[in-house]
């Protein structure tokens, strides 16, 4: 469960209530100025170093604004637009400054694994010519934003090309998220089964998404061995 749907079940499981009761209850005005606060930093923090369910939170978030008044459903996505943007904006600012350590940890695996690192090498081959939507789809991929950016920063894209991408890429990945919340929070009353639901699906679809793009790699690769040519970048 995301950091958002845990401390809203914690801030209510802590009133006095019983169970049925508590998992009806409304939040209050000072649940609702935390989870405002968790959206924006979770969001920001996870943009930067991805080790937080950046989409669970944002997720959660809408679900619970759709079945409460305490939280505004625009302020959320507007919230998570932003620090999106941010961390984005930070990551490729990092990368672009040339840092060895920085570089060599994330394509090396130590920041989103194994298959971070060969996305990085796959995607520099892309970037001469379609660069910036790469890094728009790379916004909404799965595993997909990290190795966008440093790959962007390594081929040397220029930031009047990069903003535009990055802005359209933090818009659709907002509207994802906000979308599968809005869909949890129509289905219950509940602030924190509606949060809950929201999570369970982010995860299926994230699940799934992964799933698809490592058969699509798999393809790729077959067809780039089987061609001698490098293999084109997911996108």
């Amino acid at each position: 469960m995301s950091a958002l749907s845990a401390g809203l079940t914690a801030v209510l499981a802590a009133a006095p209530l019983p169970a049925e009761e508590w998992i009806d209850a409304e939040l209050t005005p000072d649940a609702g100025r935390v989870a405002y606060l968790v959206v924006g930093g979770g969001v920001l923090v996870g943009s930067i170093l991805p080790i937080v369910p950046t989409g669970a939170i944002v997720g959660a978030a809408a679900a619970t604004a759709m079945t409460t008044d305490t939280l505004s459903l625009p302020l959320v996505l507007g919230l998570a637009f932003v620090a999106a943007l941010a961390g984005d904006v930070v990551t490729f600012a990092v990368a672009r400054r040339g840092s060895a350590s920085v570089l060599g940890a994330v394509a090396g695996g130590r920041f989103g694994g194994e298959r971070t690192g060969a996305r990085v090498a796959r995607m520099r081959y892309a970037f001469a010519e379609r660069g910036w939507l790469l890094v728009l789809v790379g916004r909404v991929a799965p595993a997909g934003r990290v190795p966008t950016l440093i790959a962007a920063a390594a081929s040397g894209m220029a930031w009047a090309r990069l903003l535009p991408a990055v802005a359209g890429g933090a818009v659709l990945w907002t509207l994802l998220y906000g979308v599968l919340g809005v869909l949890s929070g129509n289905l219950t009353d509940s602030p924190v089964v509606a949060a809950g639901m929201a999570v369970g699906l982010v995860v299926v679809v994230g699940a799934v998404s992964a799933l698809v793009g490592r058969l699509r790699a798999r393809r790729r690769e077959r067809r780039a061995r089987e061609s001698g040519e490098p293999a084109a970048a997911p996108g």
